[in-house]
């Protein structure tokens, strides 16, 4: 399966995104071998820098060496496809500033909720900053069962037990983009939550 030929943006209704900059996991995955998925913010402001652009893209870079803190044998973002975990992002476009807007996420939750919905057999969800924990909480009000992760600090709520649909979700920090933004201490986080995650396969 194509992931991004399974759903697109028609409409472009934000405002506060770079249209152009849209961009759909360019993959082919086999669903059913799909058990966790990492959402993190938005799409980059260069193509070249996203998950699966070809060289060596920022985005992969930085989650590949979360992983590898996180005690996993990666080297590339397709080692980890590899595992069963498939990367995208809760916002399709990239961003114009530093925050993105609630309707954005909203809107952009649509796509996710088509792109969640591709995979079957997920038994975790690990959300990597505040933009993905709101598109789960959209998708999840949508379908009638509430905020999937409550109001609250991520470092006071990581460690709790959420769920979606059956499996297990982790609010967690940003992974993707310069190393040296992400704070020591958030890298151990996010090290830990992916290593929680892993655990589960």
């Amino acid at each position: 399966m194509r992931v991004n030929k399974c759903f697109r943006c028609d409409r472009f209704p934000c405002t506060d995104v770079r249209h152009e900059k849209y961009v759909a996991p360019e993959v082919t995955v086999q669903p059913e071998r799909v058990s966790i998925i990492l959402i993190s913010e938005a799409a980059p402001a260069d193509g070249e820098d996203y998950y699966y652009a070809k060289g060596k893209p920022l985005f992969a870079e930085t989650t590949v060496q979360a992983f590898q803190d996180a005690g996993a044998a990666v080297k590339t973002i397709r080692d980890i496809l590899k595992m069963g975990v498939y990367v995208t992002t809760a916002v399709k476009c990239g961003k114009t500033g530093y925050g993105i807007t609630a309707g954005t996420i909203r809107e952009c939750s649509s796509l996710l909720e088509r792109e969640i919905g591709l995979f079957s057999n997920l038994k975790a969800f690990l959300l990597m900053g505040d933009v993905a924990i709101s598109g789960l909480n959209e998708i999840g009000r949508r379908q009638g069962l509430g905020r999937v992760i409550p109001a609250g600090s991520t470092y006071k709520i990581r460690t709790r037990v959420f769920s979606y649909r059956g499996a297990r979700v982790f609010p967690s920090y940003l992974q993707a983009g310069p190393s040296y933004y992400i704070e020591k201490s958030k890298r151990k986080m996010i090290a830990e939550d992916i290593a929680a995650a892993l655990s589960l396969l």
